[in-house]
């Protein structure tokens, strides 16, 4: 069932999820190397409050942004939380002191991190709790049913709504789907990188949101030039061309965008109606051919 009122259309994904196509992602809320307070707490506050504003009910989020930072600003600057509004938060990592990212996945710290996303946002429940994968490589094929069960454990306590997974692989997916539905997957993906396209296939067929993160990464210099010419030619930004194409590429893709600034989310969220005309998908589609 798709809202043509909510920015890029509204998924919904169950009877008591529906996600705003074009969703916000507040990692870059933090500090730099997400890590610490941010430079302007003013400016993060108006961020968060203009994404509502725009109409965005999806808002993807972790307690190891920051850590805590990030999911403190949410609660700052939302709670009361919009009844339409759908945080997505995400466990699997741990921060060190010096800021570096470091994968957690024991199943009793696992439960932990849902306890402290619960107490950051201020929530007796979360809407959607992805668990994050794979390695610094990308994603593996490691056996997931001790990790997710200990969600799926959670999720039978009440503290989870829905679950999902984030850097996951295609058997990896079909396992946790043999222990709980799974309503969301966050990979990487974007016009060059394609590796996923049968899972986007698959996302699609089985009525699971695809969040496709890195929007422009790894673009070499003739492809970047060739994105810069196609958004000149619709005056429209890099960055929104590849956005409005991710939202085109199936039905149940949705964008997590991150930004510290006010106007770029603006600029964002104007990616969800930027029309892109057959040829120009053809040639954006031969990017990462």
């Amino acid at each position: 069932m798709v809202d043509r009122t909510a920015p890029g259309g509204a998924l919904t994904l169950a009877g008591d999820l529906t996600l705003s196509r074009m969703g916000y992602g507040a990692m870059q809320l933090a500090g730099p190397g997400v890590f610490g307070p941010p430079k302007d707490r003013d400016q993060a506050v108006a961020v968060l409050r203009e994404a509502v504003d725009l109409g965005i009910t999806h808002i993807d989020t972790s307690d190891f942004y920051g850590p805590t930072v990030v999911n403190e600003l949410i609660r700052d600057a939302l709670y009361p939380y919009p009844a339409d509004l759908r945080i997505v938060t995400k466990v699997g990592a741990r921060r060190g002191a010096d800021g570096s990212w470091l994968f957690s996945l024991e199943p009793s710290d696992l439960k932990a991190q849902v306890r402290e996303n619960l107490q950051h946002l201020r929530l007796e429940a979360l809407d959607v709790v992805n668990l994050r994968l794979g390695s610094p490589e990308g994603t593996t094929e490691d056996p997931i049913a001790e990790q997710f069960g200990a969600l799926v454990e959670l999720q039978q306590q009440g503290l989870i709504r829905h679950l999902g997974l984030s850097g996951v692989s295609a058997a990896q997916l079909t396992e946790a789907q043999g222990m709980a539905p799974v309503v969301t997957v966050q990979n990487l993906y974007n016009l060059t990188r394609r590796d996923d396209d049968a899972l986007v296939d698959r996302c699609a067929a089985e009525g699971i949101a695809y969040a496709a993160f890195f929007p422009l990464g790894g673009l070499t210099p003739l492809q970047s030039e060739t994105l810069t010419r196609v958004a000149a030619e619709l005056d429209a930004t890099p960055q929104q061309v590849a956005l409005a194409w991710l939202l085109r590429r199936s039905a149940t893709t949705v964008l997590i965008p991150g930004t510290s600034s006010v106007a770029h989310l603006r600029e964002n969220v104007a990616a969800a109606s930027l029309s892109l005309p057959a040829d120009v998908i053809a040639e954006l589609d031969g990017i990462g051919g």
